[in-house]
């Protein structure tokens, strides 16, 4: 059974609210797969933002094991009553979505919940790979099912992966500020130390050359799992491209901060206007067949 059109509202008004990239993009999505699409990303908005709603870590696994005991039925309560674990539900069976693909997700949002450092940019890949990555592959299951055809799943796997890369550590760039100011660092240990920078440094409020070298070296990260999303896109069906289209912000996005003096210093976003119409350009012109071109500058 479908989910009720109340959960499905409450979905797309919280990722609205709080992931405009992705409901943009999931606006182009055929109708029959964009309830699915807005719970799995009101989800994702849930897990990534406790932190946000919580006083200790430990609130915040307890909130994280409750969407792991919703996703095997031992929440406590009625799970149903949540409306987006009930939507969620609903396109994970609907959808044939593996259950341990969340699993992972919420176990990687762990982290989000302490200040340890990111121990290297292998660890860093891991993370955006269990959490964005995974979002996109859910998504391509929702749009076209489990079966990509022959030579497909390949490229598929690689575009997933690098383009989820691409897009969280872009998005961990923008919030550096914000993570900074509550001591936390998402920049690997192993960039900082490459340039003389201890993880105290990094979050001290006080930019130094060691630490916007560490900066850039994560953009060029950045920038070469964009373009090996890039390469893979183009053997990936079109059906696929909504969930990809957000990978069209990222060039833009580490443009701005390239340019930028101050790493502690937040970098204004392209306004919601420019990004819709940036996202718009991306979907156009893959109604044109172009492979994945649209991301391109």
């Amino acid at each position: 059974m479908e989910a009720p059109d109340t959960n499905i509202a409450y979905c797309t008004q919280l990722v609205r609210d709080f992931d405009r990239d992705r409901y943009i993009a999931s606006l182009y999505a055929p109708e029959t797969t964009r309830g699915a699409l807005m719970a799995l990303h009101a989800f994702n908005v849930e897990v990534s933002r406790v932190r946000e709603a919580i006083t200790n870590p430990l609130a915040g696994e307890v909130r994280l094991q409750w969407w792991s005991d919703a996703l095997i039925g031992d929440a406590r309560g009625d799970v149903k009553a949540n409306p987006v674990a009930a939507a969620l539900i609903d396109a994970i069976n609907r959808h044939s979505l593996p259950r341990q693909t969340f699993f992972a997700l919420i176990d990687a949002r762990i982290f989000d919940l302490y200040d340890d450092p990111m121990p290297s940019v292998n660890d860093l890949e891991g993370y955006a790979g269990e959490t964005s990555s995974a979002l996109i592959r859910l998504g391509t299951l929702i749009l076209t099912g489990a079966a990509p055809g022959p030579g497909g799943e390949r490229a598929l796997a690689d575009a997933a992966g690098h383009a989820g890369v691409a897009y969280a550590v872009t998005g961990l760039l923008r919030a550096f500020p914000h993570h900074a100011r509550r001591g936390q660092c998402y920049v690997p240990l192993d960039l900082l130390k490459a340039h003389g920078v201890g993880r105290e440094a990094a979050v001290s409020g006080t930019p130094t050359p060691g630490l916007i070298a560490a900066l850039a070296d994560l953009r060029n990260l950045a920038r070469r799992h964009y373009e090996q999303a890039m390469a893979a896109l183009g053997g990936v069906d079109p059906a696929n491209y909504p969930v990809f289209l957000p990978l069209a912000l990222v060039p833009g996005d580490l443009a701005r901060m390239g340019r930028a003096h101050d790493p502690f210093v937040r970098v204004p976003a392209l306004s919601p206007l420019r990004r819709m119409w940036r996202l718009w350009g991306a979907a156009r012109s893959f109604g044109k067949a172009s492979g994945g071109k649209a991301f391109r500058g």
